[in-house]
Parts: C-alpha cells; sequence; structure tokens
C-alpha cells in the first residue's frame, strides 16, 4: 500500500536565533488562534452548557468542530518542525489552511465515533460506578484514556497521510505498541491535560492547544518516520 505525505518543507525565514524564536512564537499565537476559530460555534455552545452527566452527548457533540481544527493544527506543526531551522517561512496560517483542506473529513471519520464512545465512558464514570460498581468506573476511565492516546496517534496519521479511515484506526492502535515512546508520549499530554483542566479551567487547556499540538508532532516523530518508511513511494 502506497500514500501521500501531504507535508512537505517550508520556505526560508531569518537565520538568526531571535528570528528563529520570533517564527515559533509567531506560529504558536496564529495556530492558536485559527484553532479557535475553527472551533468556535462548539465552543461557544459548549460554554452555556452545564457540566452535568446528562449533557455528555451535547459536549461531545459541541466538540466535533475540535477534530478537524486539531488535525489541520498537526499539519502545519509537522510543515514546521520538518523544516531546517533557517528554511522556516511565516505563513503558518496557509498550512493550516491546506491541512484543514486535505484531513478534516479523515479526522472526522475516526472523530465523532471516538467522541461518541468518550460520552458513553463518560456516563459510566459519573453515574454507573455509582449503580455497579468503582471497578466499573475505574475500567471505563482507563478505557476512556487508552482512547485517547490512541487518538492522539490517529490524528497524526489522518493529518499527514491520506489513509483509509480503517486503516487509521488499525495503525493508530499498531503504533501505541510499536512506537511506545510515542504512546507515552501522548499518554502524558493526556493526564497534564486532565489534571490541568480539574486544578485550574478548561479554558487554560485550549489555550495551550497548540503547543500540546507541537509537542504531540514532536513525539509522534518516530511513527511518522515508520510510516513513510514503509507506506509513502520515494517520490513524494
Amino acid at each position: 500500500m502506497t500514500v501521500a505525505d501531504r507535508s512537505t518543507p517550508a520556505s526560508e525565514i531569518g537565520r538568526g536565533p531571535l528570528s528563529r524564536w520570533s517564527a515559533a512564537v509567531y506560529w504558536a499565537l496564529v495556530i492558536e488562534l485559527l484553532i479557535v476559530l475553527t472551533s468556535l460555534p462548539g465552543l461557544l455552545a459548549l460554554a452555556l452548557l452545564d457540566r452535568s452527566v446528562s449533557n455528555a452527548p451535547l459536549v461531545a457533540l459541541c466538540l466535533v468542530p475540535l477534530g478537524p481544527a486539531l488535525g489541520a493544527a498537526t499539519y502545519a506543526w509537522r510543515a514546521y518542525l520538518v523544516s531546517p531551522p533557517d528554511q522556516r517561512d511565516l505563513t503558518p496560517a496557509s498550512w493550516f489552511w491546506r491541512g484543514y483542506r486535505l484531513s478534516w473529513r479523515d479526522v472526522l471519520a475516526w472523530w465523532v465515533p471516538m467522541l461518541v464512545v468518550l460520552a458513553l465512558l463518560a456516563v459510566d464514570v459519573l453515574h454507573a460506578g455509582a449503580v455497579v460498581g468503582q471497578g466499573w468506573a475505574v475500567a471505563s476511565l482507563v478505557v476512556a484514556v487508552a482512547l485517547l492516546v490512541w487518538a492522539g496517534n490517529a490524528l497524526v496519521l489522518s493529518s499527514l497521510f491520506a489513509f483509509r479511515t480503517r486503516d487509521v484506526v488499525r495503525l493508530a492502535a499498531y503504533y501505541l505498541a510499536a512506537r511506545p515512546v510515542a504512546a507515552l508520549g501522548n499518554l502524558t499530554l493526556v493526564v497534564l491535560g486532565a489534571t490541568l483542566a480539574t486544578v485550574t479551567t478548561d479554558r487554560l487547556v485550549l489555550a495551550l492547544a497548540t503547543l500540546a499540538v507541537a509537542s504531540l508532532v514532536r513525539t509522534a516523530t518516530p511513527v511518522v518516520a515508520d510510516v513513510t518508511a514503509r507506506f509513502t513511494s520515494p517520490t513524494d
């Protein structure tokens, strides 16, 4: 099977350390703004919802636009990080919108079912545990965390490569074991995000979304390298 690698190196910018740091900050700010902008309808609706278990399906619905936004951010950060430091440009928005256009369908194909499952698991953790027992709630929580770790791989695969949905599902699970360092990085992001949302506010998690995606892209380097070597043609 041969697929297309969707990300390519960017153009040249300034070569000094100040220029590089300024470019990184600029990319982070622009990508964060675009994540919020493309997710805004769902985020506004989410802000109006009461944080009760009965609203879990509505919360999942509000988070639907976030999937393609994160996919586009993944594509943009990959284009930035794969380029040599002296060959990075200052057009993160163009990379973001290109990634959005190329991957939104592929991301939604697994993102929506994942949100449905997470909504059901949230009900189990917050409600069924009190009825059936804490063991069931703990098991549901473990499954939810594992699903989010898997989603990190799925986001990278569906954003950067033109895989079929079933191949994304299969390969995302495969690389959890085949590249455990990447899986550990995904788990770290999940734990940090959950901790920040618990002790502070979920708005802070959203504000740091661009940095989380950049970290995800970095930790997924072994996954991307293996996929590129095994599934893309030398001319891509």
